[in-house]
């Protein structure tokens, strides 16, 4: 117990042995242990040596350009690798698209979960992620070339229904990092800004017999450390290095350090910078329609990030629970260098337990990027245009958030719009289409999504489409925008097309949308109005999205209310036109007909002009007994009503 744990990266290193399997830490460009990374990098340049490691790691940990993982591309260094990002390491990933080394892509959320079976000693892990995608061993099991042959991915059936097992790995060492480490190796993390799996690693890495290499930023005496704030106990450490420079232990690598995203402080958050109107505004305008207020929310990188800008702008953000796969719970989410942090958040949690809370379908939402999407709405984000990029945590997130947003440009590479009078112009045109026939790989199955009622949109500036049991449908459409021209010339497929309406005008125009009003349906008691000489209430919802149940109690509450100040029974005539009721909401929204016809309604009759809208809404209202027909135009739901019994 009183053996000196401390000694130099090299010392450290030195343990790793040819063959072994190497686990690391790190996530993007934060909490990555630079100087066990270097170390191992300059001692297999030097001698040769070790040769064929494993290296397993969940998301991508470096700076795309050599630092990090990427140190560690050198020929015979590696055999293996188990990531869920290879675009952090392109020199690694060229090599395992170029046979030169075996590879897996897998969830990131996997791996991170993986590693708590290796700490218990179980096989692995059965789980649902991945089903239907490319890392269903009926479509690759995950491999990322010819070279790679054993199957870590099994398809097993478990009391009828279809699951993935993953096999676990046993792992020999674990390269992780942390703030303090006192003389018995007790290791804190006080100054980190997220706590990522070093824990897990470390007990897994133990418990095979492994060896635990930490990196710190400073020695601390015995005792300093409170046993509350002792994230990784000695007991599972081997070796303790001080970082040296201190640069190698830099909070991510565009920040020595900020107190703010680890949690030290509280800061008055400056308001973010009022995004410029152009197509990632737009795109970003139309998602956070989306938003479910009170909701929990995970947003991707790219065009998706720029919700929270018009969130904060739209003074919506109080209402809302942002997280990061990575383990921040609300507060400001950071973005470049610090994505994955939080300034102020609520809490840290380690990554394996976020990922438990997503798995378990914890997220009421998430908006995420895409590449590539086809007539059946799959979605390919990690590997494309000849580059393998992995899918981090886009599968596990996609999978098993209650409802899903994509968002991107219509096409990729050079596109320019402009914005004239409120309508949209398509200036250039994007080199590159991203609706293609089929993608190169299913990252997103929207066939299995439509099985499980997930409600699905994939937003672009110029249009937006919506996830059906027959693939993707076009529903709303920019101003300004010819759909021949500007939409159906520029894909490689057809959708399903039934009268979409026009994008929300207040996405086009440079004053704020007053999007917090249409979030809590504010306005919602507007809608409705009743007459009461000829005793019908006319209820308007064209345009309206059912996004969730709290949509359905406020509707409900607004129709009670005018039913009861009528004072008797009454005949409803409700416009559905261009309502969009999200896929798993429809049997929550004919209950609540049902209630309402059981209590309140005399005579009822309603109307769509779109033709999935009508079949469905009729088919939920069927199961309640409720024999009635959804009209296609107003005259008929109005003779309809005169021509019906009264009850």
């Amino acid at each position: 117990m009183l053996t000196n744990k401390v000694v130099s990266a090299d010392e450290a290193i030195a343990r790793i042995r040819e063959g072994d399997v190497i686990a690391t830490t790190g996530f993007v460009q934060s909490c990555i242990p630079e100087a066990l990374h270097a170390a191992l990098e300059k001692r297999f340049v030097e001698t040769n040596a070790p040769r064929d490691l494993t290296l397993i790691m969940c998301a991508g940990a470096g700076d795309s350009k050599g630092l990090g993982t990427g140190r560690l591309h050198h020929d015979g260094l590696l055999k293996r690798v188990i990531a869920a990002n290879f675009g952090r390491m392109p020199k690694v990933a060229s090599a395992a698209q170029d046979n030169k080394i075996q590879g897996y892509n897998l969830p990131q959320g996997v791996i991170s979960k993986l590693y708590r079976s290796c700490a218990a000693g179980s096989p692995g892990l059965f789980t649902k992620v991945g089903l239907h995608t490319y890392v269903d061993p009926r479509l690759g099991g995950g491999k990322v070339n010819s070279t790679t042959k054993e199957d870590l991915v099994k398809l097993v059936e478990v009391e009828g229904k279809e699951w993935l097992f993953y096999k676990a790995t046993p792992i020999n060492v674990a390269l992780i990092r942390a703030t303090s480490a006192d003389p018995l190796g007790n290791l804190s993390m006080e100054k980190e800004s997220l706590t990522l799996d070093v824990l897990a690693q470390a007990m897994a890495a133990h418990n095979n017999g492994g060896v635990v290499i930490a990196q710190v930023e400073r020695l601390v005496a015995d005792g300093s450390i409170k046993p509350k704030d002792v994230k990784v106990p000695g007991i599972l450490v081997d070796c303790v290095v001080v970082a040296d420079p201190p640069e190698m232990h830099r909070m991510n690598y565009g920040v020595m350090y900020d107190p703010a995203l680890a949690g030290e402080v509280r800061v008055t958050v400056d308001s973010l910078p009022k995004m410029k109107l152009d197509q990632r505004k737009i795109i970003a305008r139309r998602a956070a329609f989306e938003l479910p207020p009170n909701g929990v929310i995970n947003l991707g990188v790219g065009a998706p990030d720029g919700v929270a800008n018009v969130a904060n702008e739209e003074k919506v953000t109080p209402y809302l629970v942002m997280t990061t796969e990575a383990g921040a719970v609300g507060g400001v989410l950071a973005g470049g260098s610090s994505f994955g942090s939080s300034a102020n958040a609520h809490a840290i949690l380690d990554q394996n337990q976020m990922f438990d809370f997503y798995h378990g379908g914890g997220l009421d939402l998430t908006c995420l990027g895409m590449a590539e999407c086809d007539s059946l709405g799959n979605v390919n984000t990690s590997k494309f245009g000849g580059k393998l990029n992995g899918c981090g945590g886009f599968i596990d997130i996609s999978q098993n958030a209650r409802a899903v947003v994509f968002a991107g440009t219509f096409t990729a590479g050079g596109l320019k719009i402009a914005i004239e009078d409120g309508k949209l112009r398509i200036v250039q045109e994007g080199r590159s289409r991203k609706f293609v026939k089929q993608v190169e790989q299913v990252t997103f199955s929207g066939q299995y999504a439509a099985q499980k009622s997930q409600p699905v949109l994939y937003v672009t500036e110029r249009c937006v489409f919506q996830l059906t049991d027959h693939g993707l449908e076009l529903i709303e459409v920019a101003p300004g925008i010819d759909i021949e021209r500007d939409i159906l010339a520029h894909m490689a497929f057809k959708p399903h097309i039934h009268r979409p309406i026009a994008m929300n005008p207040l996405l086009f125009r440079e004053e704020p949308m007053d999007l917090l009003s249409d979030l809590l349906n504010q306005k919602l008691g507007e809608r409705a109005s009743y007459d009461a000489k000829s005793n019908v209430l006319s209820i308007d919802l064209s345009g309206w999205s059912v996004r969730k149940k709290a949509d359905i109690t406020d509707l409900q509450k607004v129709i009670v209310e005018k039913c009861e100040a009528a004072g008797r029974r009454v005949n409803v005539v409700v416009n559905q036109n261009s309502c969009r009721i999200a896929d798993d909401l429809y049997e929550d929204y004919a209950n609540m007909v049902a209630y309402l016809k059981k209590n309140y309604y005399e005579r009822m009759a309603r109307y769509a002009t779109s033709d999935i809208t009508r079949q469905k809404l009729q088919d939920a209202l069927r199961r309640r007994g409720l024999q009635t027909q959804i009209f296609e135009r107003a005259d008929e739901a109005n003779a309809s009503l005169e021509q019906q019994p009264a009850e």
